[in-house]
């Protein structure tokens, strides 16, 4: 297929807000994909790589500026091929060489192929052809169900690969898709609730654990061999010797576990998806559990009360906030694990009301500050995997981490009138808030009311920040 199908499908995505028209549109693209183009082809319309990162982001774009070609001569093999060599370059000089092979990319594509080139390379495609919508045209293309194809690219951790099971295997390929030890599997995580009320309610007699202020860890072990895998699927296991010690010695056979890492050696985990041969996905919490301790020493689970009394769980979430965690999860012991699903099932309940959110400019300090990026705008994501600002802070930080981001905003800066360093979306920050409001200042229409930062979250992408509807769950509820 010539890459500038893709190029012109995705602005046509864009350029409409049903629903319907952007999945059929999606459906006929994927059809026309070979079947060795369909991993490359969606991750393209994904406005990602087959391989992720490649090394190149928003600054080598604006480095590199040439005219669109008049006719396109790029097929999705050359762009895929390309990408890889940029990725596989390192050492001396790879930054030139990147920046070369991205040049000769860029020259031979017409206008609606840079702005798609643009869009993958950066890391951010904004025509709201998010999964969902993707799945649901893969699904349509392959004449398969929508959920086999959700629930197997939750699986494998990649919708791409899903789709080429999909078009090339059918239903069958699809349904053979299952949970195996050392392939990290998408996380299920949990909604926002504004307290333990609202957390409870609807759940009946309900797990209730301490949130940690760690880092989320996916853990597997196959045959002896262990790895650690973190909320984005990155591989974790050299970073943390001692968690993968502490599963290597665990009893019984192959394991998939989630839980949560705090430092180099200390780990607390939650749920099991694999044990002994056996897959626990589909099996309540209840029963997942039990396994969980059968297996996992109590030092090493996280504290966790059952009950469905709201003052019980009330004074279970002010024990946490007192030993000095995030908050309390709220999870129906009836609910299956649902990977890669932000629902109902979990609810999280942060006192504090900490968000992640992404830095999308930073303003220059004066006074104390004076040349040092200081202010941050804050963004939420949108449904389209953009970001509308909710607010501004320059609260919390300390000097060091004035020194580390006035560093690292240059790095990413893709524009800057002088005051404001405007720069690419992608560093996630973990602000306090006392809570958001409804405001006209900025264009999310929500403010977030006295912010601070609490940290950077290096372990997060700019995918998973908090979202606007996330924003929205916390205003307050109108008086009767």
């Amino acid at each position: 297929m010539q890459f500038v199908e893709l190029a012109l499908v995705s602005e046509r995505v864009a350029a409409t807000s049903r629903r319907s028209e952007k999945v059929a549109e999606l459906a006929g693209a994927v059809r026309r994909l070979a079947p060795d183009e369909v991993v490359a082809g969606v991750s393209f319309l994904l406005g990602d790589t087959p391989i992720g990162r490649i090394g190149v982001g928003w600054a080598a774009l604006a480095d590199v500026r040439v005219a669109p070609a008049a006719e396109p001569s790029l097929s999705v093999v050359d762009v895929d091929a390309a990408l890889r060599r940029m990725a596989a370059m390192e050492g001396v000089g790879s930054v030139v060489e990147r920046r070369a092979v991205l040049a000769e990319l860029l020259r031979r594509a017409t206008a609606p192929e840079q702005r798609l080139l643009g869009a993958i390379v950066a890391g951010e495609l904004r025509q709201g052809a998010l999964a969902g919508v993707l799945a649901a045209g893969v699904a349509a293309a392959a004449g398969v169900g929508v959920a086999d194809v959700q629930r197997a690219a939750m699986l494998l951790g990649s919708l791409p690969e899903a789709a080429r099971r999909a078009v090339v295997e059918g239903a069958a390929g699809l349904a053979a898709v299952a949970l195996e030890p050392l392939l990290a599997v998408q996380p299920m995580l949990a909604s926002p609730a504004d307290g333990i009320a609202s957390a409870l309610d609807g759940l009946g007699e309900a797990l209730v654990e301490w949130k940690l202020d760690g880092i989320r860890i996916q853990a597997h072990r196959r045959e002896g061999e262990v790895r650690l895998f973190t909320r984005n699927l990155n591989d974790a296991t050299a970073r943390l010797p001692g968690v993968a010690t502490f599963v290597s010695l665990l009893p019984g056979g192959d394991l998939v576990l989630d839980g949560e890492a705090m430092g180099e050696r200390a780990v607390y985990f939650f749920d099991v998806l694999h044990a002994d041969g056996a897959t626990l996905i589909d099996e309540p919490l209840r029963r997942r559990r039990e396994v969980l301790d059968a297996l996992v020493p109590p030092t090493a689970r996280m504290p966790a009360v059952v009950t469905a009394d709201v003052e019980v769980a009330e004074a279970f979430l002010a024990d946490a906030i007192a030993t000095g965690h995030e908050g309390v999860v709220a999870k129906s012991l009836e609910a299956a694990y649902d990977a890669g699903r932000r629902g109902a099932a979990w609810r999280k309940v942060k006192p504090a009301h900490t968000l992640d959110l992404v830095v999308i400019g930073v303003e220059w300090g004066y006074g104390r500050r004076s040349g040092l990026l200081s202010n941050l705008h804050l963004g939420a994501r949108r449904g389209d995997g953009s970001f509308a600002m909710v607010g501004k802070t320059f609260k919390g930080l300390t000097d060091e981490m004035l020194r580390w981001q006035t560093q690292r905003f240059q790095e990413l800066q893709i524009a800057s009138d002088g005051r404001v360093v405007h720069v690419e979306p992608v560093q996630v920050v973990e602000v306090a808030v006392d809570g958001v409001q409804v405001s006209d200042r900025y264009e999310g229409g929500i403010g977030l009311r006295f912010a601070r930062v609490k940290r950077y979250r290096h372990d997060k992408p700019a995918s998973a920040a908090d979202t606007l509807d996330d924003l929205r769950a916390l205003l307050p509820a109108p008086l009767s």
